[in-house]
């Protein structure tokens, strides 16, 4: 009879057990099957780690010739009987089965077959691909570090923070936005001049799917001192490369009385805490990337986690790359943004550690960032990670209400839109600073995944929308 109950061992917890013995009940999914003349091979996963279990059933088994010997990849199975030292390699113990159900069959055309699958295929059945090793032990490593990030900033006692992901305001003025309205497609109202009347739509007024929850944060952190926010935020940037994707979360910390000293330190004991974390519970998964995947993959966080990162103003960076003899596909200069090849030329042969990159030009920075004493930099910081280059991005805000105002003006941006930030300078306005990390790249720097879609349960890219 089918147990129905969450109240029983995990694959993971079998498998952990000190020693043999005693009954045990496997569920999950065959990955492989393989029947011999009086004997079956059932190798059953879960989810819960990247080792599945071996279930051996032969004739004295419960349901052996109605059940098991019809048994195929991909079926749902719940099997009874005792877990017992597995002479197979690599393997503790497998399950001798005493009785085996059938829970749900799998068709003909069942598609994750025993041969490796490309990822461009996998994302067509993004449905399934979960049940295949390296799509289930990226979601674990996902998992790990969603974990390790909310038990980090509990220790430095930030205040969990819901914002909105409708929005009217464009945080990033970027303009790359996924508009949310209620008003008919086929004859929305007009004003006088003929432009849709967006008074007459749900809100009263334009409104968009969030590009961030920094500004929302900031308010929490002039009050609550210091927040953090974790969340969806949307991005509508026609992009097919590896690295975009239009629905992506965000890892946002803001911190009252803290200056871009103060944020780099945090940013710094941020990524050596939840890599450290990441490799204490996923340590199954870190070695099967390590093998299959990214053959630099823990070496990688370790380099992040043991050595400590190097902080470089922008403009000294730029008179490195410049002298440096290297041959970049992109121009350098003060001005222009660094490239890929450049952070990676950096972190990877110049200083062979995590850079932290301080201090950029304004005009290439957001208007909320707070402007030097020069009058041409901001208190901005990237930081820059072997592998994949910039994994962080901060900035102390500009907490001065003239200096905002004339910011937001000179980049074209409604004023009257950000009445209550420009507000909050007015009432109590402290230094204050924050950094936005995209968890994806995050999860992708760990697991050496090529590919973003790869490192989200259900990627939404443009023209794609499945799942």
């Amino acid at each position: 009879m089918l147990h129905t109950t969450t109240n029983f061992e995990s694959i993971r917890s079998l498998l952990g057990r000190e020693s043999a013995g005693g009954d045990g009940t496997v569920r999950g999914w065959l990955r492989t099957v393989r029947h011999a003349k009086e004997v079956s091979f059932l190798d059953v996963s879960d989810g819960s780690c990247m080792d599945g279990m071996q279930v051996v059933a032969n004739g004295e088994t419960e349901g052996y010739e109605s059940v098991v010997r019809r048994l195929t990849t991909g079926c749902a199975i719940e099997a009874r009987g005792e877990v017992v030292e597995s002479p197979g390699k690599g393997q503790r113990f497998e399950l001798h089965a005493k009785q085996v159900e059938l829970v749900g069959p799998a068709g003909e055309e069942y598609p994750l077959q025993k041969k490796r699958h490309s990822f461009e295929f996998l994302r067509t059945i993004a449905h399934l691909r979960p049940r295949t090793n390296t799509i289930g032990a990226v979601l674990r490593v996902r998992n790990a570090a969603s974990m390790a990030i909310h038990e980090f900033f509990q220790r430095e006692e930030f205040l969990y923070l819901h914002t909105p992901i409708v929005t009217a305001s464009d945080a990033e003025g970027a303009g790359e936005l996924f508009r949310v309205s209620t008003l008919p497609e086929d004859d929305p109202p007009r004003d006088e001049d003929g432009r849709i009347d967006y008074a007459q739509d749900f809100f009263g007024r334009p409104t968009f799917l969030t590009v961030s929850g920094q500004l929302e944060a900031e308010i929490g952190a002039l009050a609550l001192s210091r927040v953090y926010t974790f969340g969806p935020t949307f991005r509508a940037e026609n992009s097919n490369t590896a690295r975009h994707l239009a629905e992506f979360w965000m890892v946002e910390p803001e911190a009252a009385f803290c200056n871009l000293d103060g944020l780099a330190d945090l940013a710094e004991r941020f990524l050596k805490s939840v890599f450290s974390d990441v490799l204490d519970r996923c340590e199954d998964d870190m070695a099967f990337f390590e093998k299959r995947i990214e053959e630099q993959a823990i070496t990688r966080m370790r380099t992040v986690i043991d050595k400590p990162f190097e902080r470089i103003p922008y403009r000294e960076v730029v008179s490195i790359l410049e002298s440096s003899g290297e041959s970049f596909e992109f121009p350098v200069g003060f001005g222009l943004d660094l490239q890929s090849e450049h952070e990676r030329w950096l972190t990877e042969k110049h200083v062979g550690c995590p850079v932290v990159v301080t201090d950029w030009p304004a005009e290439i920075k957001a208007f909320y960032m707070y402007r030097n004493d020069d009058d041409e930099t901001v208190a901005a910081m990237d930081v820059l990670v072997g592998g994949v280059g910039e994994i962080i991005g901060g900035s102390q805000r500009e907490h001065r209400l003239d200096v905002l105002e004339q910011a937001i003006c000179a980049q074209g941006l409604p004023v009257d839109d950000y009445w209550w930030y420009l507000d909050l300078r007015r009432h109590g306005s402290v230094p204050h600073a924050g950094f936005g990390l995209g968890f994806e790249r995050i999860v992708q720097f760990m697991t050496g995944m090529a590919n973003i879609r790869d490192v989200i349960p259900f990627p939404r890219t443009p023209g794609q929308a499945e799942f």
